[in-house]
């Protein structure tokens, strides 16, 4: 097999990792706007089998040159925006594409031309959403009525690191988690549909606090619409009561990011300062970054949990699926390399092998194996536990 990864950022480490330990792994080719930056990454974790090139993937002709190279498949880090390039060139090419973030209108559009190309186009498979939508779909099986069906994500420094004034570090893109910060979610409560702009998402009203063992109490927001995953796992709309997508995050989180959201320093329009013009969410990012950064011995927590609640042959049932992973000081891989860049590596290897055999755009929660997944992962110290 020849894989290729497409951005060498803080995720695309671990997937290197992955792939240049796995023995069905002939070549990796990282790809990255700033070659540097590749460069260093292969050499702490690719090995002989990787080559660096400098690629910048809103150019359409360097893609399809990279596809045309004999990749067998590639593992997309990039930015959401650049899959409307890098998605079909691979279908063009042949090349099974894996991605980690939500699946985009342009790539819907794809799945006829992928499926007659012989080729798999499997986006969400990262941590949230992706671990998740396994976790999920392995719970569902339970259950003959679901009534309660709520998921958590988290990626937090353990408490000995979080010693800062936000309890916060960062280990994924920080202007994405800003962004998600400024958008609507939809819940369902009581039956009903529930719609949150930005500002109430951090309401006390619309928050909740949960413990997780080995952390402690953990204050929930949400995250996105939940109501689209209804139809994704053919939930009976009727008998559904509850269902929230949430964020994890260390008690105070939702107090100071309101404050925030609220007075406008997370708005993209510019605003007129001494003569000249700032945005106000490009100031924060600037500003706290640097502030927020994982010192080399320090931990993160990255952390999902997947809980179900309806009936089973008749009977009340209640099942609860968690993950929780830390940092690795040896590698150095944050907790959020490990459980985003790995999920990706391995789907695309088994999408290659066959053990993931459709074709067309996938589904997490719909094509791929949990069992699969979690046993690949197990041999990571990824583990999952379940509870009833």
């Amino acid at each position: 097999m020849k894989a290729a990864i497409l951005g060498m950022g803080q995720q695309g480490k671990a997937a290197l990792h992955h792939l240049a330990s796995s023995d069905d792994v002939e070549e990796i080719v990282a790809a990255d706007v700033e070659l540097s930056r590749a460069e260093a990454h292969a050499a702490a974790f690719g090995g002989k089998k990787t080559r660096c090139v400098e690629l910048d993937a809103r150019d359409t002709d360097a893609v399809r040159r990279l596809f045309a190279s004999g990749v067998d498949a590639a593992v997309c880090l990039l930015p959401a925006a650049l899959s409307d390039v890098v998605t079909p060139e691979a279908v063009r090419a042949g090349v099974h594409l894996v991605e980690t973030f939500y699946t985009t209108p342009g790539t819907r559009k794809l799945h006829d031309a992928a499926k007659a190309n012989d080729v798999a186009i499997l986006p969400e498979m990262g941590l949230d959403p992706g671990l998740d939508l396994l976790m999920a779909a392995q719970l569902l099986r339970e259950f003959d009525e679901v009534h309660t069906f709520n998921s958590y994500g988290s990626g937090i420094p353990e408490a000995a690191a979080s010693h800062n004034p936000l309890r916060y570090k960062i280990s994924w893109t920080f202007a994405g988690v800003l962004r998600a910060y400024t958008r609507p979610a939809r819940v369902i409560r009581d039956g009903d549909v529930v719609e949150l702009d930005p500002a109430q998402v951090f309401d006390d009203a619309n928050t909740h606090h949960v413990e997780v063992e080995g952390l402690g109490e953990l204050e929930a927001f949400a995250n996105g619409d939940a109501v689209e995953y209804v139809d994704l796992f053919g939930l009976d709309r009727a008998a559904l009561r509850d269902m929230g997508r949430f964020t994890l995050r260390w008690p105070g989180h939702c107090a100071f990011w309101r404050k925030m959201v609220v007075l406008g320093f997370l708005g993209e329009d510019p605003v007129r300062v001494a003569g000249g013009e700032v945005v106000p969410g490009e100031f924060v990012r600037t500003l706290l970054e640097p502030q927020l950064q994982y010192g080399p011995d320090e931990r993160d927590v990255a952390f999902l949990r997947v809980e179900v609640r309806g009936t089973r042959a008749g009977k009340p049932h209640h099942a609860v699926c968690d993950l929780i992973d830390y940092r690795d000081l040896d590698t150095g891989l944050l907790a959020m390399n490990r459980t985003v860049g790995y999920p990706a590596a391995v789907a695309a290897r088994k999408i290659v092998s066959g053990d993931i055999p459709a074709r067309g755009l996938l589904s997490p929660a719909r094509d791929v194996d949990p069992e699969l997944m979690f046993a690949e992962l197990e041999k990571l110290g990824i583990r999952i536990r379940r509870a009833v």
